[in-house]
């Protein structure tokens, strides 16, 4: 295909209007593909069948299928923090050149919360804290991960009351949860589903909690931190290098030796380099060193159609296959660089912490190869669309806590309590997971944020939610007034106040990336310790309003087990089975405290969860 073409291009939109009709059966969780007597569809619905081949229930498939997505997510997760656990403990065993221990007092404080001994040398506490990482992947302590000691107390008490614990490995709960929902095992869709929630909580926090206490330990603590949002981040006299996917492993190393080729660069006739991110590595170096939020994952393949992107630079998830298609129709490499991700279109630079320097140069100069091609075709149109939105991000959960005791040092939760109390600040909700095409015609994610901060709730966002709202502008506190109700937007003046800053905080606070998700687990977790509040009480929800990825459910249920309701949009696959549907809507409640709720229009969806947070702040207050 001829780079200066009259290109039409098939994107994610057009793909999903192909795809509709959708299977009804598979939407409502009814397919059961686990044998090779199927496909059976399974449904207490009017068409399907009342039971599979095997005499599976409707209850069995959908709580089977879950399952699986949930443990999927989990080893997607864990297989995350898994890399940044080795390599700090390469860091550990002086093995590595290009990375360090930037936040010893953090090191430490985690070392204490898992029960190590956290005095000596960094690397020797480092060393700690790897090895007990590293068990929660292998054959863990004996009794159940070692992250655990990072969950809010009481809930773990609770649910181990229950007998609802992960087992002491990670990789066996997932290895559990395949094995048991294979055909002819576990079918009892209630104890599937606890199954369920113990692979969750090995998620968030044998995967999402260590992937950020480690990378924080290894790459800084994020700190509020300008950035600019959308498609216009990209420059057309400077090579553009967009980092996707999920890890600063490497986006870290391609950042630090695109400073080091701005030289080559410029021979090559360009005015610099450029990185700007994609998905939550975008959200990785944006929090931490105010890199540019150039696209949400469904947004990438948009990016390359610019016309002014040199290489995007790809690790692990969420990378959609269909950029191959695209970067055949342009100048642009697509570069993988993880040994089990490769795509179709794309071109490879195995990239290993050891040998990061040379494997971090060679991508940049391939980025700057691709500007010379770019730079010599007098036919090959840029088209750079948007002026950028202003964002604040890097509201990290350490920030937030320094905040609040800097407002009340003897008890740092209670300025939170009381604004609960008062009726300033209506409830807290993490806004979660990625742009659904689905949901993105509706603008699912803004209609709810804009109704929630209305009604004084305060969104906290995480992952490409992240992208969406500060290409909305949600996250600039020039908007504080305007978007926020007048009880919620004193609050955040005043914790502006605190924080030192000129005025309020952003309506909306971005907490970085999906592992980051962790981030809100522990404000949780803070509250609920110093207030006293169990967490199945705090006027908390979780919502993921476009959800796409197994991670996301796994995400998900540990918010259930966390105690706190779930909003999702689209439904989980689970509306064919009534008995599933029941157990996760109300029976959830009388375990973990948490339930499903389940609405894909913005409206209703905001109601319902304003609802949650008034029948706990009443429970709690007296009043809604």
């Amino acid at each position: 295909m001829s780079i200066d073409q009259d290109l039409e291009y098939d994107l994610p939109m057009d793909r999903l209007e192909e795809s509709e009709p959708q299977c009804p059966f598979g939407t409502a969780g009814s397919c059961c593909r686990i044998c090779y007597m199927g496909p059976c569809r399974v449904s207490d619905g009017e068409q399907g069948m009342e039971r599979g081949v095997c005499g599976a229930s409707p209850g069995t498939v959908a709580a089977r299928n879950l399952y699986r997505e949930i443990a999927a997510g989990t080893a997607s997760h864990a297989d995350h923090a898994r890399e940044i656990a080795e390599v700090l403990e390469e860091i550990a065993d002086g093995d590595l050149s290009d990375y360090d221990v930037r936040e010893p007092e953090k090191l430490r404080t985690i070392a204490e919360d898992l029960g190590l001994d956290s005095s000596g040398s960094d690397t020797a506490v480092a060393k700690r804290v790897s090895k007990a990482a590293i068990e929660d992947f292998q054959d863990g302590n004996g009794e159940t991960l070692n992250w655990m000691e990072r969950m809010p107390a009481e809930q773990r008490e609770h649910l181990s009351a229950q007998g609802i614990q992960p087992q002491e490995s990670v990789d066996k709960e997932v290895a559990r949860a395949m094995h048991r929902t294979t055909q002819g095992n576990d079918a009892e869709p209630a104890h599937l589903l606890t199954g369920g929630l113990e692979a969750g909580l090995a998620d968030g926090y044998a995967g999402l909690t260590m992937g950020t206490d480690l990378q924080d330990v290894v790459f800084g603590t994020p700190k509020p931190v300008k950035t600019t949002a959308n498609l216009g981040v990209m420059e057309e006299d400077q090579v553009n290098i967009a980092v996707h996917g999920h890890s600063p492993v490497l986006s870290e190393m391609v950042i630090k030796y695109a400073d080091e080729l701005e030289a080559k660069a410029e021979e090559a006739g360009a005015e610099g380099i450029n990185v700007v991110g994609i998905c939550c590595t975008g959200n990785e170096l944006a929090e931490r060193q105010g890199v540019p939020l150039a696209a949400h994952s469904s947004q990438a393949e948009l990016a390359v159609t610019t016309g002014a992107l040199d290489a995007m630079v790809a690790d692990i998830q969420c990378i959609w296959p269909g950029i191959g298609d695209i970067v055949e129709c342009h100048h642009t490499r697509l570069i993988t660089t993880v040994d089990y991700v490769n795509i179709p279109g794309a071109e490879h630079v195995s990239f290993e912490p050891e040998t990061a320097e040379s494997d971090a140069k060679e991508i940049v100069e391939r980025a700057i190869e691709a500007f010379g091609d770019r730079h010599t075709r007098q036919d090959y149109a840029v088209e750079i669309p948007e002026t950028p939105r202003e964002a604040l991000v890097g509201v990290s959960d350490d920030f937030v806590l320094e905040v609040l005791t800097a407002a009340n040092p003897e008890s740092p939760a209670q300025p939170i309590v009381d604004a609960l109390a008062e009726g300033h600040l209506k409830g807290i909700v993490g806004i979660v997971g990625c742009p659904n095409p689905k949901l993105r015609r509706a603008e699912m994610t803004e209609h709810l944020i804009e109704d929630l901060l209305a009604h004084d709730v305060l969104p906290v966002v995480t992952g490409c939610i992240g992208h969406i709202t500060a290409q909305a502008g949600y996250l600039d506190p020039a908007m504080t007034d305007e978007l926020a109700g007048e009880g919620l937007s004193a609050v955040l003046h005043d914790l502006g106040a605190a924080a030192g800053l000129d005025g309020p905080l952003p309506p909306v606070w971005h907490m970085g990336s999906c592992v980051d998700n962790s981030r809100i687990g522990n404000i949780v977790r803070a509250i609920s310790e110093d207030s006293g509040v169990p967490t199945r009480e705090l006027p908390v929800v979780a919502s993921a309003p476009e959800l796409i990825a197994e991670k996301a459910i796994s995400i998900g249920t540990w918010a259930l087990a966390l105690g706190l309701p779930l909003h999702t949009a689209p439904t989980l696959h689970m509306e064919d089975s009534e008995e599933v549907t029941h157990i996760l809507t109300e029976a959830l409640k009388d375990i973990t405290g948490g339930y499903a709720i389940q609405e894909e229009n913005p409206e209703a969806a905001a109601v319902a969860i304003r609802s949650a947070l008034d029948e706990r702040r009443e429970a709690l207050f007296g009043e809604a």
